[in-house]
């Protein structure tokens, strides 16, 4: 049996400003993806310039925080919402929501694409592995605030978080799903997008993965408090959030192999170069 490590939740202060680890994960996301972004946008027929994944980035960044804010008070507060409204307002009091960070991701890409004259999809493709940092150091930072932990169990590795109060050793299902949504699904979506992809399939891999993924840690994971199970006795909100995902993966799938079959050999090598969106 573990102990979680009684970490201060201020890294360190500058006079009257404490940086708090959470915030400072969120900063190693980005600064992660943008690097892996620049290096993707230097290769040779990228078709990004250096200045576009910069302005990505802070997109990226405006989608990831708004939604992911306004996601939490809608999938997993909002009756509370409805009695307090400005608690949508309030982000130190916490709370952030994958989906909801997701599909605020997905409309700052729409502005994104239209303000720089790009396709929709491609972009996508071009982000999906950018983002998996951001989920790595998101879930490292919900470790260290002793967080969003697992169930209980008599595994070997089980932990004590002191924030339960009841002593139990629990799943560690932030390192579960940081090592599942950040490394592993880095390492299929880096791997998989390295070579030219039709249009909407790096996008489908990065649903399905990340949908699976998602489902299968959420049998670990305490579910939250204030929700508790929601169908069938055992099904979480992070398991019917994550089952469309995992149905529009295999959409996008369908339709990128789909219309890839359909092309002439001609057509599908020039459509290589424009949907790989590097």
């Amino acid at each position: 049996m573990l102990i979680h490590p009684d970490f201060d939740p201020v890294a360190f202060s500058l006079g009257p400003l404490h940086v708090r680890w959470y915030g400072l994960m969120y900063l190693l996301g980005f600064v992660a993806g943008w690097a892996l972004g620049r290096y993707r946008a230097n290769r040779p027929g990228s078709g990004w310039t250096a200045a576009q994944v910069d302005d990505l980035v802070f997109y990226i960044a405006l989608g990831v925080i708004l939604g992911g804010r306004v996601g939490y008070v809608l999938f997993y507060g909002f009756g509370n919402f409805l009695r307090d409204p400005l608690a949508l307002l309030r982000v130190w009091e916490g709370g952030m929501s994958f989906h909801g960070g997701f599909l605020g991701v997905l409309l700052a890409m729409a502005l994104f694409a239209r303000k720089h004259q790009k396709q929709f999809w491609p972009t996508i493709d071009f982000i999906a592995p950018l983002i998996t940092p951001g989920l790595f150091f998101g879930r490292i930072g919900n470790f260290i605030n002793g967080e969003l932990w697992g169930r209980v169990t008599d595994v070997p590795w089980g932990m004590v978080f002191r924030q339960t109060g009841d002593g139990l050793p629990r799943h560690p299902s932030q390192l579960y799903q940081a090592a599942l949504e950040g490394v592993a699904l880095f390492l299929i979506l880096w791997l998989f997008s390295a070579k030219p992809r039709p249009t909407m399939a790096v996008s489908g891999v990065f649903a399905l993965s990340y949908g699976v993924f998602r489902f299968l840690v959420e049998f670990v994971r305490q579910p939250d408090p204030q929700l508790g199970y929601l169908a069938f006795g055992w099904l979480t909100m992070g398991q019917l959030l994550s089952l469309p995902l995992i149905a529009v993966g295999v959409i996008l799938l369908r339709l990128a192999y789909r219309r890839r079959a359909s092309e002439t050999p001609a057509r599908r090598r020039v459509g290589f170069n424009q949907d790989s969106g590097r």
